[in-house]
């Protein structure tokens, strides 16, 4: 159990923008969702998605507004209701506090992952020729379970990152990202939507021989 806390670690600081709304009920436990706005240093903000347990909002006051600290695992889910994203991520909280001050917080937004690549790296250039390699890490879970995280590589160290092969063990860091952008129908229709990865700050590659790791520090 400590070692599935350590390899998927995430802390946030900031406005809840929507109030919790039902998610689903698992093993007699009802599951709550709502919406935290997280802000960058360039001003805008990243939109996450919190998972909590009514075990763990009882008594809270978790209303439009409040600032709030949640900490957690980083996980995801397939979704089979044919609407939306077939892949749904979201901070599960394990700890949530009421009324934090972001002003005095080092970092309000950050992610530790320790996990396995579980699909080929593509490597892509933006418009503006900014190098971006993606990765899809699967971190293991208790009994047996794995949660698969979306994450992006930016910067003069996309190309390594992208020559890493399925199966490598990596450890990185990072923050919780979101965007929107538009997808295309047949018809000719766009719909805005919200991507969610890891914007990759520092990565480790740890040899399967147990060696001493390889560390590469990647541009945010």
């Amino acid at each position: 159990m400590e070692y599935t806390t350590q390899n998927n670690s995430a802390q946030i600081v900031g406005e809840i923008t929507t109030p919790p709304a039902f998610s689903h009920r698992h093993f007699d436990e009802d599951f709550f969702v709502f919406t935290v706005r997280v802000p960058r240093l360039s001003g805008v903000g990243d939109f996450i998605n919190v998972m909590i347990s009514e075990k763990l909002i009882c008594a809270l006051e978790l209303e439009e507004g409040t600032m709030v600290e949640v900490s957690g695992q980083y996980r995801s889910y397939n979704n089979y209701s044919g609407k939306g994203s077939k892949l749904v991520l979201s901070l599960f909280a394990r700890d949530i506090k009421l009324g934090a001050d972001i002003e005095h917080i080092d970092n309000p937004n950050a992610i530790t992952l320790d996990g396995y690549i579980c699909k080929p790296p593509v490597y892509r250039t933006t418009p503006f020729s900014r190098e971006i390699a993606d990765i899809l890490l699967a971190v293991n879970r208790s009994y047996g379970k794995s949660d698969y995280i979306p994450c992006i590589v930016w910067g003069r160290n996309a190309k390594f990152a992208s020559s890493l092969e399925v199966g490598a063990h990596i450890r990185l860091s990072g923050r919780i990202q979101s965007r929107e952008y538009q997808k295309k129908y047949e018809d000719g229709s766009l719909e805005t939507k919200t991507a969610f990865e890891i914007s990759v700050s520092k990565l480790d590659v740890i040899d399967a021989a147990e060696t001493p790791e390889t560390e590469v520090s990647l541009e945010s």
